[in-house]
């Protein structure tokens, strides 16, 4: 798919799946494919296990176009024992066909296009292949070729045609089609006709990627912003391309640019891809930092390379200076992973196995099919809440399917939250005052937190990032941030309150937002213990206060 400038992938998800309460059968499944076309033969079968039997069709790179526009088979890929072990697990090969952004095979390829189906349909037939996915790129809608003028946009429509006519009709024909999220009508991303190909293709592949890419006239940001992803869908259903036949495509892969230059070998890295495996490995090496885009809804990272130091990127070598990594993660891939249900399409596709972390596949197939936290059934009385604050990236869960609503809050994950919310995680503190947070994980939180007069400690220099976070640290925490102005009544309202409390202040101001309430039994429980759910529950409520706070 995405070959040498590109990067694209599809992946299927149908199989019996049990999660928690929830039970789901390959009927109401969302739809996953992947393209495979990293690593050698011998490799396959562990790439389809790393997803942890979430693909359903494998798309390999089995078919080419050559300059003469002729199928060219690439025997040396070709495993039968690969082909042989999907089918006995009930999962579909379906090779992709590619020109890699040739453009003269691309052309040559649509002129022989009668020919070229018929090679295919006899390939699939030979090596007993479930189907094609036709990925042609960076052909324009139209243009002189021997002195004739071609509409190569309804060559390539009338190759689909030909294709399904070819093939039998139990084996899939499917097309890899440029994202077009802001209707373009020229050049390659006008020359896919999306509601043409639909009446003959079992779905479109929608590349909804690139929106940088790799050259100096590339934008640095996303690869594939939200609003991209989404827009990219949504010409689609415009277009009159029937839900059931789209397929939104993510990218597993992120682009690299150094902001200061050439490298000290002359070379400039404008939008370079690379492995979302390799991002973790780069920022670690160089003490670099991970930020968190929330207009784009996409993670980026920023890391120096010292002057004497070195990376490797296959090839290309990286040295001193500084650079930033566009790129996908947990958080972004999920926000993708919503449109899906949302609109009601087919699934997702992907570029590429190998490039995607290894948990990806821990949450893919729960968030495709609008599951999410395996431990928040949707009659969860905080269900709403808990998805409001993790979309927003305040509250994540405790694994990467599990949000454990029950469970206490901590005085760390409350600092973590709060830090989160008010949009200061890329603070800094000058020093770090808490002895007992010297090896803790939410260390930095804590001490921008305490810096901001967020939080204090609990005496001796220690915070007790473990300890519960209660009502009244919780409220008293609140007022330090927002300062809301309260009245005092004559009388406390809560008969477990006193005005001598500490919190009591704290706790009023608060109560009279109607941010916090009291039990039924009329009392406030000021040392009762926050749970993760009553947390997300009061930052949905206060979300507009976190917004607006400067």
């Amino acid at each position: 798919m995405k070959l040498l400038r590109k990067t694209s992938l599809i992946v299927i998800f149908i199989a019996f799946l049990t999660i928690g309460a929830y039970q789901f059968s390959a009927q109401t499944e969302k739809f996953n494919m992947s393209y495979i076309f990293f690593g050698n033969p011998s490799t396959y079968i562990q790439q389809v296990d790393d997803t942890k039997g979430s693909l359903y069709v494998a798309s390999p790179n089995y078919f080419d176009i050559n300059k003469n526009g002729d199928l060219e088979i690439i025997e040396w890929r070709i495993n039968t024992s690969f082909i042989n072990e999907m089918h006995r697990r009930g999962k579909k090969v379906v090779p992709f066909l590619a020109n890699h952004w040739d453009i003269t095979a691309g052309v040559n390829g649509l002129e022989k296009r009668d020919k070229l189906a018929r090679d295919i349909a006899a390939a699939i037939e030979r090596y007993n292949l479930d189907g094609v996915n036709v990925d042609i790129e960076g052909v324009p809608r139209s243009g002189n070729h021997s002195g004739v003028t071609r509409n190569y946009r309804d060559e390539h429509t009338d190759l689909i045609r030909l294709l399904r006519q070819y093939i039998p009709k139990h084996k899939e024909v499917s097309v890899a089609v440029a994202g077009n999220p802001n209707g373009w009508t020229t050049g390659w991303h006008g020359f896919y006709d999306y509601k043409g190909m639909a009446q003959h293709a079992d779905y479109l592949m929608i590349m909804a990627y690139d929106e940088s890419w790799a050259s100096p006239d590339s934008p640095i940001g996303p690869v594939s912003s939200l609003s991209f992803f989404e827009r990219s869908l949504q010409f689609a259903i415009n277009e009159g391309v029937p839900k059931n036949k789209i397929v939104n495509g993510l990218p597993f892969y992120g682009r690299i640019w150094k902001l200061d230059g050439p490298t000290l070998e002359g070379r400039n890295i404008t939008g370079q891809g690379l492995s979302s495996r390799r991002v973790a490995p780069l920022v670690r090496q160089f003490n670099g930092r991970v930020h968190f885009d929330n207009r784009s809804q996409t993670p980026y990272a920023t890391f120096t390379i010292p002057s004497g130091q070195e990376a490797f990127l296959g090839t290309t070598k990286l040295t001193r200076g500084e650079y930033v990594i566009w790129y996908e993660n947990e958080r972004s891939i999920k926000a993708k992973l919503q449109l899906i249900p949302k609109y009601g399409i087919k699934g997702t596709g992907s570029w590429a196995l190998t490039h995607e972390t290894p948990d990806t596949w821990n949450y893919y197939t729960l968030w495709l099919n609008g599951r999410y936290f395996t431990d928040v059934p949707h009659n969860h009385w905080g269900a709403s809440n808990i998805m409001a604050v993790a979309n927003r990236g305040w509250m994540g869960g405790t694994s990467s399917t599990t949000f454990s609503p029950a469970m206490d809050l901590t005085r760390a994950q409350g600092a973590v939250i709060l830090v989160r919310a008010l949009g200061l995680t890329d603070s800094t503190s000058q020093s770090n005052v808490f002895t007992d947070t010297r090896d803790h994980w939410a260390r930095r939180e804590i001490e921008i937190a305490r810096a901001h007069g967020i939080v204090s400690g609990i005496g001796n220099n220690r915070f007790g990032p473990e300890d519960p976070l209660t009502r009244e640290q919780l409220a008293a925490i609140l007022q330090n941030i927002f300062k809301f102005d309260f009245n005092r009544p004559s009388r406390s309202p809560f008969p477990d309150i006193s005005p001598n409390d500490w919190s009591y202040g704290s706790i009023l101001a608060i109560q009279q937002k109607g941010y916090l309430s009291g039990f039924e039994d009329g009392t406030f429980r000021p040392r009762s213990r926050s749970t993760r759910a009553q947390m997300a529950a009061l930052m949905h409520r206060m979300a507009a206060e976190f917004e607006n706070y400067k």
